[in-house]
């Protein structure tokens, strides 16, 4: 090789490395860019978002004030009392009872509604799925009016179907079925109902959403190599649509975890939820500290049955392939 062909592949280098080096320098420029932009958003959400919960996160580990607030002076009172209740009298820590009583509630209520919620949400989906597209948006107008009123007056909505002189009632009165009203008001089938009826929606639009492009055609083909219905059902559809059920039993079963409007009426404050006994805390009750505690064991609770929903979801997909 020539000095002069040394000189050109030397040149042609330092060409390559001064053109990787302005490359990088442009990106590092643009990152920063991109930070500095976003930085006014990031700040807002850290302040509104996670700020909050950093003040009941400090809250919990402090001393609740006698006629409610807090005092600032550490304390583990408000974490030991969310499944621990301390006498009165000889100061002796035994089980709370009533706070475990209300965790299982809310759990158990919240799995049944997102349960119904699936099976009345499954079918109507569907159904929708299944319409001529002309009509579809019709059936999905439909089923969004609920969101368009306030859910307090949704709830009441659903006292007035339940309750003692309510339609129910009056129409098995009326054509003699019972000698008296059944009394569903202020009962925990009357909470699962409620959360039910508001939350359904949110059940029906993720499994429409993944069955909106479903090709129909490999039912008919499963159809056509003799598979039952169930096995359409269950071998087609269903892992199709899993997104959208895992989704949708996601949006059902946060809310109804940390319930309060439709408990607190439907229940008559006798059948207390998660939501219901937060509030007492900050309210009547006048303990901070245990109440910000109490968030903090819901939000554990709803990360802790994600994880172990998605996980299951995950080790599924990968048992079919």
């Amino acid at each position: 090789m020539s000095a002069h062909d040394q000189t050109v592949g030397l040149d042609t280098g330092l060409k390559k490395d001064q053109a990787g080096a302005t490359a990088e320098t442009a990106r590092r420029a643009e990152v920063r860019g991109n930070v500095l932009l976003t930085a006014p958003a990031l700040i807002v959400l850290f302040c509104c978002a996670s700020g909050p919960l950093l003040i009941m996160l400090v809250y919990s580990f402090l001393t609740a004030g006698d006629y409610g607030g807090i005092i600032w002076g550490l304390s583990g009172d408000g974490w030991s009392n969310v499944f621990m209740q301390r006498d009165i009298f000889d100061d002796t820590l035994s089980i709370a009872d009533a706070h475990i009583s209300i965790f299982w509630r809310s759990l158990k209520l919240s799995v049944l509604t997102t349960v119904v919620a699936l099976i009345f949400g499954f079918p109507t989906a569907y159904f929708i799925a299944t319409r001529p597209l002309k009509t579809r948006n019709l059936w999905l107008f439909l089923i969004t009016i609920p969101f368009w009123t306030n859910l307090l007056i949704r709830t009441f909505a659903i006292v007035e179907v339940i309750r003692n002189q309510g339609v129910i009632n009056t129409a098995l009165l009326s054509f003699g079925l019972i000698d008296e009203p059944y009394q569903i008001l202020f009962t925990d089938f009357a909470i699962m109902v409620g959360m039910t009826y508001v939350y359904l929606p949110l059940m029906v639009l993720p499994i429409y959403a993944s069955m909106e492009k479903f090709d129909f055609r490999l039912v008919e083909a499963g159809y056509d190599l003799y598979a039952t219905k169930m096995k359409v059902l269950r071998r087609i559809i269903l892992p199709l649509a899993k997104p959208g059920i895992v989704a949708g039993s996601i949006l059902v079963f946060i809310p109804s975890l940390g319930a309060y409007v439709t408990p607190r009426l439907l229940g008559g404050g006798k059948n207390m939820m998660l939501g219901n006994l937060i509030e007492l805390q900050f309210g009547q009750g006048r303990n901070w500290p245990l109440g910000a505690a109490l968030s903090f064991t819901l939000l554990l609770i709803v990360m802790a049955a994600l994880i172990i929903y998605v996980r299951g979801v995950g080790k599924s997909d990968g048992q079919h392939g």
